[in-house]
């Protein structure tokens, strides 16, 4: 009897480590970003990937998922498919994810962060963030509202650059007219917000297209204020979402990419 139980039990124990498991299952205890991390970042393989950064949450912040993993992976898919349909730009099938500290960062000039009034940079971070952009990398940052969250946004991104004014997008800058003709005017609302009968949340009433530029006034970060278009994206194909505002958070989603392809 104790024979076959013994036999029974390595049977098991083979099935088990047999099965295809999550990085959660073997990491234990490590923080919610570390298990939440989506992949390691492999080099490029197309003309371009959708590429969404990782990082810690402020202390202020709370909730079992990850912020910056906020509308993940719907967001990415119809981002893509949009920009299959929508222009030439060959893009990879599936999306990538990087910390501002790995330097892989640098192969991708295209790089998104959600949900930024609940992040943390540490002074690596901030540097690698600095350097990104320097050197001629694009972020676009979204999903963030209301003076609270600006305020906890700026306060890490000063880190980065302590000196630069953030100012607000002028209406004839290229990013506004380089492939379609975009309205400012229109604040992009997430799904629990549009459903409650309002496009805005917390206190952020009206939205803001702002954004830094660099020394020879290319745009570097492009800074979607009280609007979320990851939402759009992510529920372009629900009937409970306004259309209209899918196609507008589409076409920006096509500016931002070829913008980051040529400048």
């Amino acid at each position: 009897m104790r024979s076959l139980i013994f036999l029974i039990c390595v049977l098991c124990a083979s099935q088990l480590l047999a099965q295809p498991r999550s990085l959660d299952f073997f990491q234990g205890t490590q923080s919610s970003t570390q298990k939440e991390s989506l992949s390691v970042t492999p080099p490029p393989d197309s003309e371009f990937s959708f590429v969404r950064l990782t990082y810690d949450q402020s202390l202020n912040s709370y909730g079992r998922r990850a912020p910056w993993r906020t509308d993940w992976p719907e967001a990415e898919t119809h981002f893509l498919q949009g920009i299959s349909r929508l222009s030439v730009v060959e893009s990879a099938d599936q999306a990538r994810s990087v910390r501002l500290t790995d330097e892989a960062i640098f192969d991708y000039p295209w790089l998104y962060a959600v949900d930024v009034g609940k992040w943390s940079l540490t002074a690596e971070e901030a540097a690698g963030l600095r350097e990104y952009l320097l050197r001629g990398g694009f972020m676009i940052v979204d999903d963030f509202h209301g003076s609270y969250e600006w305020q906890v946004f700026q306060t890490h991104l000063r880190k980065a650059f302590p000196d630069r004014p953030i100012v607000d997008i002028p209406e004839d800058d290229p990013l506004m007219s380089v492939m379609f003709d975009l309205d400012q005017s229109i604040q992009i609302p997430g799904i629990r917000a549009y459903n409650s009968g309002q496009t805005w949340e917390q206190d952020g009433y009206d939205p803001h297209w702002r954004g830094l530029y660099d020394d020879n006034g290319r745009l570097m970060l492009a800074i979607n204020f009280n609007m979320d278009l990851g939402d759009a994206w992510e529920h372009a194909d629900d009937p409970g979402y306004p259309e209209p505002m899918t196609s507008l958070a589409y076409r920006f989603a096509v500016n931002y990419v070829i913008y980051a392809m040529t400048h």
